[in-house]
């Protein structure tokens, strides 16, 4: 884990705001630092509302959550806020589910119908890059669909299931071994894919579960 605490948002230079686009910043800005709970923008589709919160996000220096309501509005916005922080992390974060069945019974007919479900790997993979990223920095949007409100756990048990390295110190290889099994990685010295390790000779591999896979 590199922690990058320091470092700031930098909104693109390509873009400045227009029309009303400056009085909502400020607006907006303003109702922040009064602690304001809740705000509200209006505005037609294509007047920059999403160029409006990424320049308060920006003026205000603070990590975001940005919520849709489902997940090809999500990836949309996910694209534009890239675009406005190019320098900055900016993380997807939805619902790994690319089918799900909850169990149910139909009493007509007797049938019980069991739970079934499959997962995305690559959306797992986003998902855990959202969570790894908050651990790491403060210059983080994560845009995310409503799954995001069902909880992942304790951070500070996330945070602890981190193994850290530093450049030129010696470390134990079987005691990493062991808290990487501890940390459900699995050993493979065949083919290196997330969430998986292995050793050759006096190298260690590891192939971190949110990060692409290494060929």
């Amino acid at each position: 884990m590199i922690v990058r605490y320091d470092t700031p948002f930098q909104l693109s230079g390509a873009f400045e705001p227009k029309g009303d686009q400056a009085t909502a910043i400020a607006g907006l800005l303003e109702g922040l630092e009064a602690g304001y709970r809740y705000q509200t923008l209006l505005g037609a589709t294509g007047t920059g509302k999403t160029f409006t919160m990424a320049s308060v996000i920006a003026r205000a220096q603070r990590p975001a959550l940005i919520i849709a309501h489902n997940k090809t509005l999500a990836a949309q916005l996910c694209q534009e806020f890239r675009a406005f922080f190019p320098e900055n992390s900016v993380q997807y974060f939805i619902s790994y589910y690319d089918y799900y069945q909850p169990e149910a019974y139909v009493p007509q007919s007797d049938l019980y119908i069991e739970k079934d479900s499959s997962t995305n790997e690559e959306i797992e993979r986003l998902r855990h890059a959202a969570t790894h990223a908050l651990l790491e920095r403060r210059d983080v949007v994560v845009v995310a669909s409503v799954s995001c409100i069902y909880g992942l756990g304790s951070p500070s048990e996330y945070a602890e299931s981190v193994v850290t390295f530093e450049v030129g110190v010696d470390f134990n290889l079987q005691e990493v071994l062991q808290k990487l099994v501890q940390m459900q990685f699995t050993r493979n010295e065949m083919v290196l894919q997330r969430g998986t390790f292995r050793v050759r000779g006096d190298t260690l591999e590891i192939q971190p579960k949110d990060e692409e896979i290494v060929t």
